[in-house]
């Protein structure tokens, strides 16, 4: 297992929220692209819901409906995401929402990771900028004379 481990790229995990329970589907074909172009690896995709009390659950596939096909995704689970990170998701939601919590490996960087492992490099920080953060930056920028 450590060796494998060894071998990995980065590892993320996203929470996107589906307000009112309103999950179209559009995206998810652009994420079996990414896994058919080896950029990515899901690691686990697990989908819960929020009630109007604040109640959380994790959801089976066959719970969301008929209107998006996510059969492709069964058996996407690694067992990463327990309990609390459902509920540690489920916190972040509005009620009467519902959300995909995706843990992917980032196959792409693989390469570059293990390659830094070997040199006795580690990462010692990440994050994110968010688009709105960007697009404020670049507004202050070309404003400055």
């Amino acid at each position: 297992m450590s060796d494998d481990l060894e071998q990995m790229g980065p590892v993320d995990y996203l929470v996107v929220e589906f307000p009112g329970n309103r999950m179209t589907g559009e995206g998810f074909p652009l994420l079996v692209d990414l896994v058919d172009r080896g950029i990515i690896r899901i690691l686990d995709l697990v989908f819960i819901r929020k009630e109007s009390d604040g109640s959380v659950a994790a959801l089976e596939l066959t719970d969301l409906g008929d209107e998006v096909d996510l059969t492709v995704f069964e058996g996407a689970s690694s067992g990463l995401v327990g309990q609390d990170d459902i509920e540690e998701a489920g916190n972040a939601l509005e009620p009467n929402s519902s959300a995909g919590i995706l843990v992917y490996e980032n196959v792409w960087a693989a390469p570059f990771a293990r390659a830094m492992r070997r040199s006795g490099a580690q990462l010692v920080a990440s994050g994110r900028i968010p688009v709105q953060d960007l697009l404020a930056s670049l507004d202050v920028v070309e404003a400055t004379p």
